[in-house]
């Protein structure tokens, strides 16, 4: 017989959908989930679903520095973008910096793992309940989802 091996126990997962209120710009909801009240304050959630909100708004911003680079990128042929990073990306990058900051100091420490919405295709946040009594800033098994 095969030894029965242990399997990290199984999570809840929660999504906060878009909000497509004002048009389809990449808008989360900020409502606190009712599955999940119990481990955030409600005022924390907020606070963090509307900094990613802002920094999807200023990727898809446009103004005059995405204009010149838009035009530079066209007349190298797209060349420059080898060697240079464009706005869109760089706020991807903070979003994603932010939320492994989040991650490491206010969630995994309430048991909760917010995976980066960019990994789910912009359609959702996606938040994982994980279990409870147990210290996952340090465990590498949370990270593969």
């Amino acid at each position: 017989m095969d030894p029965v091996t242990q399997q990290p126990p199984a999570i809840a997962k929660v999504f906060i959908q878009r909000d497509y209120s004002e048009g389809t710009a990449v808008k989360f909801q900020t409502r606190l989930p009712a599955d999940i009240h119990d481990r955030i304050d409600s005022d924390i959630f907020e606070r963090f679903v509307q900094k990613i909100n802002e920094y999807y708004a200023e990727a898809e911003s446009i103004g005059c520095s995405t204009y010149l680079q838009g035009c530079f990128v066209c007349l190298t042929a797209h060349t420059a973008l080898l060697c240079m990073e464009t706005q869109y990306n760089k706020n991807l990058k903070r979003c994603t910096d932010y939320i492994k900051e989040q991650n490491a100091e206010v969630f995994l420490p309430k048991g909760l793992k917010v995976v980066d919405p960019f990994e789910r295709g912009l359609r959702v946040i996606e938040i994982l309940v994980l279990p409870v009594g147990q210290n996952h800033q340090d465990d590498e098994k949370w990270s593969q989802f």
